[in-house]
């Protein structure tokens, strides 16, 4: 058992995790932020739209690897709870290798993903054009930005939140730099967003390699092939990512059906829900930390085998998660017109966005306890519920949709959205027993 996982959990233990995380969290969403700030500068609402279906897709594609963060993590977590750096190290070269091939294999796939995709969410032909511009500049961060899922998870396992919180703020300053400089200095649109993004990803995963491996240069650990290679461990491995992927698909589906929804309602309104979004998910980022926070701690107390631990992980973090989610909310109603006007100059979209401000502000709240129960049951790996109350919360968010879209227009959507999010944290609830009871068994 490490020393690390013998340390009682207390606010002060909380906050040094979650606070780092919270910070580079918080810069990752204002990424959108600036680039929607940016191209709305330009006088046509569809580059908005552009770029927000553009990063959609993307959300959609590398959130669909987003098991390799989490799946990282919780290993990494347990790894280090036990005190096994062997395995620590064996962790991250799985991880490594399988995000290089997936990312490979997503560019070869980039012409059939970029069709299809579009065809899908439909919208404007500006919209399309611009928006497959910026895909086709970032998709060959592919590789980058997955290998850099596998750091970072590996990273937050140990409760190293600080390297986590250097290389993803380097990352996201490095991108809204670059966004700015090629589109307002350079006079580039969407192609330039994209060359941002692209320049970011491949610059921060060389730090985040650089870090791990002066790391593992320290703790004089190298992987085996043998350990690497490890018939139980692979298959273990793969079929908690298959598990967390299958969730991740069906979160990412749920957003990007929203968006669709608001694209086939024009460019104002799919502009006007990027423009929330991106409030949203500042809010949901910050949240978030604490999150990650219960992942590291929860992590490390069961492969410590700490139950009392565990359950101090679980409370704690709970606890600050809602005291951010409500201050979050209540910034967003308050301060929402005026951070709206500043990232648009379009007076169609600015009216628009805020008459749908007060689902935008309420979801931060919602959406609190589906957060942490993510991050409580990625530390314990209990992939398998996580799979499957996902694909319950995806239908009721559905069958939400399908009752109050047809009535009540982008206000029936966003309340589908609210709804998803109140079902995800009820359906998580119900397995918090057995989680405990399997992890401690």
């Amino acid at each position: 058992m490490s020393s690390v996982a013998q340390a009682p959990i207390t606010h002060r233990s909380v906050l040094t995790v979650a606070v780092p995380i919270m910070l580079s969290n918080v810069s990752e969403p204002m990424i959108g932020v600036v680039n929607t700030a940016v191209i709305g500068q330009l006088p046509d609402p569809y580059y908005i739209g552009a770029i927000a279906v553009g990063a959609l897709i993307f959300s959609f594609i590398f959130w669909g690897f987003g098991f390799l963060r989490l799946s990282t993590g919780g290993l990494s977590a347990q790894a280090t709870g036990a005190g096994d750096s062997e395995e620590l190290v064996a962790v991250l070269a799985r991880s490594l290798m399988i995000g290089l091939v997936a990312g490979l294999g997503l560019i070869a796939l980039s012409p059939v993903i970029r069709e299809t995709a579009f065809d899908l969410i439909g919208g404007s032909a500006d919209v399309s054009q611009h928006g497959e511009t910026y895909f086709n500049y970032r998709i060959w961060s592919a590789p980058a930005a997955l290998s850099n899922y596998c750091v970072m998870g590996w990273f937050i396992g140990q409760s190293k939140a600080k390297l986590a919180f250097m290389v993803q703020l380097f990352l996201n300053l490095t991108n809204m730099a670059l966004s700015a400089y090629l589109v307002l200095h350079l006079g580039m649109t969407s192609d330039g967003v994209g060359l941002a993004a692209l320049i970011a990803e491949w610059s921060a995963v060389m730090l985040a390699l650089f870090l791990a491996f002066t790391m593992l240069r320290n703790m004089g650990a190298k992987p085996t092939r043998a350990r690497v290679f490890d018939a139980r461990a692979l298959t273990r491995t793969l079929a908690m990512n298959g598990d967390v992927m299958i969730r991740t698909l069906c979160l990412v589906f749920a957003f990007t059906w929203f968006t669709a929804r608001g694209a086939r309602a024009g460019d104002v309104v799919v502009a006007a829900n990027a423009v929330l979004l991106n409030l949203f998910e500042v809010s949901a980022y910050l949240i978030d930390g604490f999150a990650y926070a219960s992942e590291a701690l929860v992590g490390q107390s069961v492969g410590a085998r700490n139950r009392q631990r565990f359950r101090a992980a679980v409370w704690l973090t709970s606890i600050w998660a809602m005291v951010v989610g409500v201050a979050c909310s209540l910034i967003v109603w308050f301060a929402g017109p005026a951070i709206i006007d500043a990232m648009t100059v379009s007076a169609d979209v600015r009216e628009t966005a805020r008459t749908y401000l007060p689902w935008a502000a309420i979801s931060p709240v919602l959406g609190v306890i589906c957060f942490q129960f993510d991050g409580i049951f990625t530390g314990a790996m209990a992939t398998k519920d996580m799979r499957n109350m996902m694909i319950v919360s995806l239908g009721i968010f559905m069958l939400a949709w399908w009752l109050l879209e047809s009535r009540f227009g982008n206000h029936g959507l966003w309340a589908a959205l609210n709804i998803f999010f109140v079902a995800r944290g009820i359906t998580f609830a119900s397995r918090m027993r057995s989680l405990e009871r399997r992890a401690f068994a």
